[in-house]
């Protein structure tokens, strides 16, 4: 049985709070659950203590038995120490225009070039 540490929805429409809870990774995002282990209310600021609450106890256990959070709370718990911190992905290459563009870009620039070059040796 896989176990996930994840965030279960409640609250009313566009004023969201998340319980915390251990589940069946099976189980759907707000069904059944084996234990809450904490509460997360995004309405509230981030400078008060009511946004995150947490049985760092109970979550110790859970993350020993095997039970694997999600991304958002391995963010969270590494900031609490419960977790190591996630290394960040590598950066992706970013999209090179297509061969014709590139090859006008550099004519573009050999151009330039050469016109820099003239003037320089007309001074």
């Amino acid at each position: 049985m896989a176990l996930k540490i994840r965030l279960s929805r409640g609250g009313a429409k566009k004023r969201p709070f998340y319980k915390i809870v251990v589940a069946d990774a099976r189980s759907p995002r707000d069904g059944r659950f084996i234990e809450k282990v904490g509460t997360y209310n995004p309405m509230v600021t981030v400078e008060s203590g009511l946004r995150w609450t947490l049985d760092e106890e109970r979550v110790k256990h859970w993350l020993s038995v095997g039970a694997q959070p999600t991304d958002r709370l391995v963010r969270f718990f590494a900031d609490k120490g419960l977790v190591a911190k996630a290394a960040k992905p590598e950066q992706t290459k970013k999209p090179q225009p297509k061969a014709k563009a590139q090859q006008r870009a550099k004519d573009e620039a050999d151009r330039a070039a050469a016109a820099a070059a003239e003037t320089a040796s007309a001074e």
